[in-house]
């Protein structure tokens, strides 16, 4: 079956302009370019825009009599794939598919190079079926497959096999702190481009008894590499602590650092946390990237009406707006997606964060630094001598910065801050909890926005879902028995999405405008009238039932939503 292939000779461009899919013109026009620049007359012919790439390779696959493959839908073996050395599989553009009974299906995105497939037959020593492939799939997957695996294991063996089992040697270690070929610098620069390429906002280093692992938070969830050699575990955190500018010969206090990273021709500001447990330190690292833009309000995926009403209140010339959540729901997101909408010439804005998440122009953005005494409370004090129009304080985190942040919006300012609350209707009440008083929260806010982030089905596995009986006793129990179950939908796992089902985020939010009714009730410190009033408010709407709607578009899943609303099977 084997030898046919490897005997036929196709002229690409030929073949193409014999079956009137491309132009006599265009063919010489794209040879001439592929002379000048050494690209493959395929890679021209699509760049150039004379051909779709999916319409070559069908035309190609049915001349060759070889099975076109949608690899982004194929579930690779990790093991199979592996039989193909990484250099192989890059130089030829190739990935072992499955295992027959008349050998390993391959697949290239050029299965013309008859060189590169007789090399392929020659590593793998056994019968190659050919299969071809998208160039930038396999590309993508080469990639996802290799770096994930071989990489970091090879890395991680040969630092192994540089330090011994207690010993770490401090001294070597700084003098080639500089050298990018030092083992140690390369498996770290491989862990960051891993979770840089997979758009991850955390790495964990955790040592076990045994082994390491590495972990990263991808789309708000955990996936996790084991490497198989503990030894290198001092190595990586001594390391990464010298460039936070960290105690190294401190093991038993926690610590803080920050520092900078060019990843991926990004820069990536990393915060990073250590903690001593049983087996070593383990390390946790916020991935922030100044690279990616501030959005726009309407990208932000509110509800038209709730967006409608949320950019009323920011234009507002004071008070305080508030925007609560867990870590990482995107709380800084959505304000600087405000700030971007208020910074005009016009407007002094002053931020004081831990850490400045974005950079715009035109805003005074100040970090606050614990260890030298500049708190958010002594930057906000000395902001309000600096005559700003709009101060934004990354977190309410105390007493003191609350009170100074309330009598700073009712004295003629927009104030903008974050809260650590479920919910928009405890939000209030968490400010009253920190020692503030009633009347000044009722007096200075002017809106609470809450939000989550959930995950979007991935689109390219997108399946119709009905829901189940424990689904359906939940969606009853919430949304009522007339609800529409034809359009719930959930992802079946592809290569694209990790075999998740879900791939990227959107917010849900719920807005609380505070009203005459809202105020009182805080002024008498009276929570359940707030929480009456609040819920009885025209246009709230719940967070859970926001994110159902998204479930019933089949943006979603069910399951996310209950996961939002904290179901327990």
């Amino acid at each position: 079956m084997t030898a046919p292939m490897r005997r036929m000779k196709v002229r690409l461009g030929d073949l193409l302009v014999d079956k009137k899919l491309i132009s006599e013109a265009q063919l010489q026009e794209a040879l001439a370019e592929q002379k000048r620049s050494g690209r493959k007359i395929g890679q021209v012919l699509i760049e150039n825009g004379y051909i779709q790439e999916e319409l070559m390779l069908q035309t190609l696959s049915a001349q060759l009599k070889v099975p076109y493959v949608d690899i982004s839908t194929f579930e690779l073996n990790p093991e199979l794939v592996r039989r193909l050395p990484e250099t192989a599989a890059r130089r030829y553009r190739s990935l072992v598919l499955k295992e027959t009974p008349d050998g390993l299906l391959v697949a290239m995105g050029d299965p013309t190079d008859i060189f590169g497939y007789d090399e392929i037959a020659r590593i793998l020593k056994q019968p190659v079926l050919l299969a071809m492939a998208r160039e930038s799939d396999l590309l993508q997957n080469i990639d996802r497959m290799y770096q994930q695996g071989d990489q970091l294991q090879t890395l991680a063996s040969e630092v192994g096999r540089e330090l011994s089992d207690n010993t770490f040697d401090l001294e070597k270690l700084i003098a080639i702190s500089d050298q990018s070929d030092a083992p140690v610098v390369r498996l770290i620069q491989s862990v960051f481009e891993s979770a840089v390429s997979a758009n991850a906002s955390d790495i964990h280093i955790e040592p076990g008894e045994d082994s390491l692992r590495i972990r990263r938070r991808i789309d708000g969830v955990l996936h996790e590499q084991v490497v198989d050699d503990k030894r290198i575990t001092n190595a990586m955190v001594s390391r990464l602590k010298l460039m936070a500018e960290a105690d190294i010969s401190e093991r038993r206090l926690p610590q803080d650092g920050r520092f900078s990273v060019n990843v991926k021709n990004k820069r990536i500001d990393v915060r990073l946390s250590t903690i001593n447990t049983q087996h070593g330190e383990s390390v946790v690292m916020r991935l922030l990237d100044h690279g990616s833009a501030v959005r726009q309000l309407e990208q932000l995926g509110m509800p038209d009406e709730l967006r409608s009403s949320f950019h009323q209140i920011i234009h507002k010339p004071h008070g305080l707006i508030l925007v609560t959540g867990p870590t990482g729901s995107g709380k800084t997101t959505t304000l600087y997606a405000a700030l971007n909408e208020l910074n005009t010439p016009q407007k002094k804005i002053i931020t004081i964060e831990d850490p400045v998440e974005y950079r715009l122009p035109r805003l005074n953005q100040v970090q606050v630094n614990n260890k030298i005494g500049l708190s958010f409370a002594r930057v906000l004090r000395t902001s309000l001598r600096l005559d700003p129009d709009i101060i934004l304080i990354g977190e309410m985190r105390d007493q003191e910065t609350g009170e100074i942040g309330l009598r700073a919006a009712l004295t003629g300012h927009l104030v903008m801050s974050t809260l650590h609350t479920n919910d928009a209707i405890s939000s209030a009440s968490r400010l009253i909890d920190m020692g503030l008083e009633g009347y000044l929260v009722a007096s200075s806010v002017q809106a609470i926005l809450a939000q989550r982030l959930i995950r979007r089905v991935c689109p390219n596995c997108s399946s119709v879902a009905p829901p189940d009986s424990n689904e359906l006793a939940w969606l009853h129990s919430h949304a009522g028995e007339s609800l529409d179950t034809g359009n719930f939908s959930r992802g079946d796992g592809c290569n694209n999405c990790n075999h998740t089902g879900y791939q990227g985020r959107i917010g849900v939010y719920e807005l609380l405008v505070m009203e005459e009714e809202l105020a009182e009730a805080l002024r008498r410190n009276d929570q359940q009238a707030f929480q009456r009033a609040a819920q009885a408010q025209p246009g709230y709407r719940p967070l859970v039932l926001n994110a159902l709607d998204y479930a019933c578009r089949g943006i979603t899943t069910i399951g996310e939503v209950m996961r939002l609303s904290g179901w327990v099977e």
